[in-house]
């Protein structure tokens, strides 16, 4: 077995999952000034810093997504935020895309952008510490979309991206979303992700990645937020399991989702839900930004100096997260937040 192979095993374990926390400066702003914290170099460190050296993450974190800016970060104890991480038992890994911008030929969809230079920041990356990588695509649902121009020109750069991943023996997060917005019913949702993922697949073949040494980040299958058929955990359970048997390949060790939108509990109650009736080989585990840290974030803005309580609540959010991963969590451990 390679060594990227190990690491995408490593990633993903059972009981563990990602934090995603690879928000932009732009995003992480919008975030802090949400809860009225000022965002700036500091702010955005200390948050980050406080969830790396959480208990949490000796248990049930694998991997930890970092930004461009958090990356190159001396944490306030003179460690950098890799060495941090790997101090605790997790795997530092990196976002490379460079966002998503207009696709030139259908404006109202999105192309992702950063192949020009990726292969001498992916040398940069993996001297600082990085160990996986990251490239999120995003197709929007309606009676127009996604257009066959978006699903084969992310694919595309999706596949290019993950083949200089691997050069620089990095193990890819191939992440195409399909957004939650609309009011498409859970059918469309299928349908749409299936043909996503078959052109994802298709590409990554023809592009030779090493399919064992990748992780996939899908989107589950969902109504739309403004769907009036709204559907159950089961549901949404059983037409994920289904989508994802029937168009990724089996050489794939471990599907990381979303949470794409979704509230903390309900991400963790529809990952619990998947793996009861998980029969694949795929480790089914979670890559969670917001569904992660939402609630801490909140606690945190009230006192940026009270550490403690903020880790409580992320310890527990990774713990309940973690339950997930083997379909050993209920809604009554959501009330147990041990001291």
């Amino acid at each position: 077995m390679s060594e990227i192979e190990k690491i995408a095993k490593q990633i993903v374990a059972k009981g563990r999952g990602i934090l995603a926390a690879d928000e932009s400066t732009g995003t992480m702003t919008k975030r802090l000034s949400s809860v009225n914290v000022k965002s700036t170099a500091e702010n955005r460190l200390k948050f980050r810093e406080i969830l790396f050296s959480s208990e949490g993450m000796k248990n049930y974190i694998g991997g930890v997504i970092l930004y461009d800016e958090t990356i190159k970060q001396k944490t306030f104890s003179g460690k950098t935020i890799p060495e941090l991480i790997e101090s605790f038992g997790s795997i530092p890994g990196i976002k490379v895309d460079t966002g998503a911008k207009k696709l030139a030929g259908s404006p109202e969809e999105k192309i992702t952008e950063g192949l020009d230079d990726l292969r001498e920041r992916l040398v940069e990356y993996y001297k600082l510490g990085a160990r996986f990588t990251k490239w999120r695509a995003v197709y929007n649902i309606s009676d127009k979309f996604p257009s066959e121009l978006s699903i084969k020109s992310n694919a595309h750069a999706l596949a290019r991206y993950a083949a200089l991943a691997q050069e620089a023996k990095m193990v890819p997060i191939v992440e195409p979303e399909v957004l939650m917005d609309g009011d498409h019913d859970i059918n469309k949702c299928y349908k749409v992700t299936s043909k996503v993922l078959q052109e994802c697949y298709k590409e990554l073949f023809l592009h030779k990645v090493n399919l064992k040494g990748t992780i996939l980040k899908p989107n589950m299958i969902l109504p739309g937020s403004n769907s009036q058929k709204k559907s159950s955990s089961v549901e949404i359970a059983k037409n994920t399991l289904k989508c994802l048997k029937e168009n990724v390949p089996s050489e794939v060790p471990g599907i990381a989702f979303l949470s794409g939108g979704q509230t903390e509990v309900e991400a963790t109650q529809n990952l619990n839900e998947i793996n009861k009736i998980n029969n694949t080989n795929f480790l089914m585990s979670f890559s969670y930004g917001r569904a992660l840290q939402q609630t801490a974030l909140k606690n945190w803005a009230k006192n940026i100096k009270d550490t403690n309580d903020t880790q409580k609540i992320f310890n527990h959010r990774s713990k309940m997260n973690g339950l997930s991963t083997m379909a050993k969590w209920n809604i009554n451990l959501e009330n147990q937040i041990s001291a």
